[in-house]
């Protein structure tokens, strides 16, 4: 008996970031010396005050199930996250936390979407935003951007992509991959757009808002259009600010009936988040910030050399960005000089085979042509691949 998976599941793919990153592990496992530039996740350690509130946790024997969509404790520390960096204001029943930021993401897309509504994706996108559109039983309508309008979503792209089905905007800023941010002026020209438009929700992914170090203050759409508020879900984590990926824990902050319907999406399929995550996230919003801008001036001392050093290969051409820990550089014309390499997925492998360097092609963000290569790795593991992928393409 043949067992096939559902129409749905048939239609999507796997995330190329995790299989990037499990194809570095069993390329190690098998004697390979492989630097993995795949994955999203910082190498710092998360702080000794967040792990330490997880062993008071434990310890105080909070082991039980947690409410659905967040403890009391937790809530309270992001409505005060959210009050203190973001100027926003929330209620308890406005706040969701969900294991990780990406189920927060997922949920909202479930409790929202109807049978071929569509999503509006800002295109390079990070990976997995269409095919979670496509679980949910949404369709993903991916709007190009380029070099032209900074890798941003322009007022007249937006106008030009909605339709009577469109349901969902997905704003990430900084942006994975290409670290671009959205300044007030542009939130509010977008923000213009969008008043004609109400059945339009809007999802800011703001899960790198930390990890960002232009001269203007970080914002969101928000601030720049606060009367979009009954429609938006602006959503965060700790993962990347606090170092702490394998906690997973994720929140938002919207209109109350929306966390409803994410709360219902929850609790029929994961409930609650860890309670000891949720212990070490409280702990996380709440304690010492010493360590956010620590990680943050290091992520931008990496960005800096890593920008100089790849923009320095004959071929490679890479934009300045204002946060997260990526790189995106254009390998086009490295491409278009290799008679055996035909596109950005061909030339990874190549990078993976003869430099032992793993990352990501641009195709999977919507950029063929582009490579993603996560920074989040010391000086010395990224000038270590950028002297392999010189020495590998200068023999090829």
């Amino acid at each position: 008996m043949t067992l096939k998976p559902s129409l749905r599941i048939s239609l999507i793919k796997p995330s190329a970031t995790i299989a990037v990153a499990q194809k570095a592990r069993e390329l190690r496992a098998a004697g390979r010396d492989i630097i993995s530039l795949g994955f999203g996740e910082p190498d710092f350690d998360t702080p000794k005050h967040i792990k330490d509130a997880a062993i008071k946790a434990i310890r105080a024997g909070d082991t039980k199930y947690p409410p659905v969509d967040g403890t009391a404790a937790l809530k309270q520390a992001i409505i005060d996250k959210f009050k203190r960096d973001n100027k926003l204001t929330y209620t308890p029943s406005e706040i969701t936390v969900g294991n990780g930021a990406k189920q927060v993401l997922f949920n909202l897309m479930v409790a929202i979407l109807n049978e071929d509504d569509e999503v509006l994706i800002p295109a390079p996108y990070w990976v997995s935003y269409p095919d979670m559109v496509k679980i949910a039983g949404g369709a993903p309508v991916i709007v190009n951007t380029g070099e032209e309008s900074d890798y941003k979503v322009t007022p007249r792209m937006l106008q030009s992509a909605i339709t009577s089905r469109t349901r969902l905007l997905l704003l990430n800023a900084p942006s994975n991959p290409t670290g671009k941010v959205y300044s007030q002026e542009e939130y509010k020209a977008l923000g213009k757009v969008l008043r004609d438009h109400s059945r339009i929700v809007i999802a800011c992914d703001d899960i790198y808002e930390h990890i960002y170090w232009a001269d203007s203050p970080f914002r969101t759409l928000l601030n720049a259009c606060p009367d979009l508020a009954d429609r938006t879900m602006v959503i965060n984590g700790v993962s990347k600010a606090y170092a702490m990926t394998g906690w997973r824990i994720g929140y938002a902050g919207g209109p109350e009936e929306l966390v409803s319907a994410m709360r219902k999406v929850q609790s029929q399929s994961t409930s609650g988040a860890c309670s000891i995550s949720q212990a070490a996230a409280t702990e996380a919003l709440n304690g010492p910030q010493d360590c956010v801008a620590e990680f943050r001036d290091a992520f931008r001392e990496r960005y800096e050399y890593f920008r100089n050093a790849l923009n320095a290969i004959d071929g490679v051409s890479c934009p300045e960005c204002d946060g997260a820990f990526y790189a995106f550089p254009s390998f086009q014309g490295v491409i278009d000089r290799m008679e055996d390499i035909k596109d950005d997925v061909d030339l990874c492998e190549w990078i993976l085979e003869h430099a032992g360097v793993a990352v990501v092609p641009g195709t999977a963000f919507g950029a063929p042509g582009h490579v993603r290569l996560s920074f989040a790795a010391s000086i010395k593991h990224l000038k270590e691949c950028v002297s392999r992928i010189e020495k590998a393409l200068a023999s090829a």
